[in-house]
């Protein structure tokens, strides 16, 4: 009963609300990359595709407080259940054997990836010290775009009481676009603060 008068009042149920960027992706951002590029149909116009975020801990078996701690962190982060990545092949050098939990990652699609996006752009890089701005030099010449962040703490989910160790992670944003250029463009639009040089 409760959710049928939720969704009666216009409340979507178990969703997130439509994310700002798609706004300001279908109003500002087509428009311009299609003038820019010269697009003949605007499926040619790059698109987020994904944003996996990555969190390697090392070899949990000897804390697996930490690895608990991890998947925690980036659960708040992501607002989604990660999965523990799992070593595929033993490295003696490291102390790894095949099949040890060493990290945890999530993939996000959609909406969520949209908010995570945004956030990113407007409430997560501006609170880092002495921020310059996100190199151009992190693309991979197919259109995705690669950073780290060397701790959790930026994340405003993430509460003080609760902090044990700095935790850092690799940030991975793929797009439909075909050349760096593109890409680059695209995330610039969408208002990610890259450095032109």
């Amino acid at each position: 009963m409760a959710r049928k008068g939720k969704e009666e009042a216009g409340i979507a149920v178990g969703k997130l609300p439509t994310p700002r960027l798609h706004k300001i992706y279908k109003d500002k951002v087509m428009p311009k990359l299609m003038e820019e590029f010269k697009y003949e149909s605007v499926m040619q116009v790059p698109r987020l595709e994904k944003i996996v975020i990555n969190m390697g801990v090392g070899s949990a078996e000897k804390d697996a407080k930490h690895l608990e701690n991890s998947v925690r962190d980036m659960q708040l982060i992501a607002g989604q259940k990660p999965v523990v990545t799992i070593a595929r092949k033993a490295i003696s050098n490291f102390k790894l054997r095949e099949g040890m939990k060493i990290g945890c990652k999530v993939t996000l699609r959609g909406d969520r990836a949209m908010h995570f996006l945004d956030k990113l752009a407007t409430a997560v890089l501006p609170r880092i010290r002495d921020f310059q701005g996100l190199s151009s030099k992190s693309f991979d010449g197919r259109g995705n775009y690669a950073m780290g962040l060397k701790e959790q703490l930026v994340f405003p989910e993430i509460p003080y009481d609760t902090f044990d160790r700095i935790r850092g992670m690799d940030i991975i944003i793929c797009t439909t676009a075909k050349t760096d250029a593109e890409a680059m463009m695209f995330l610039k639009e969408m208002g990610m603060p890259i450095r032109d040089k």
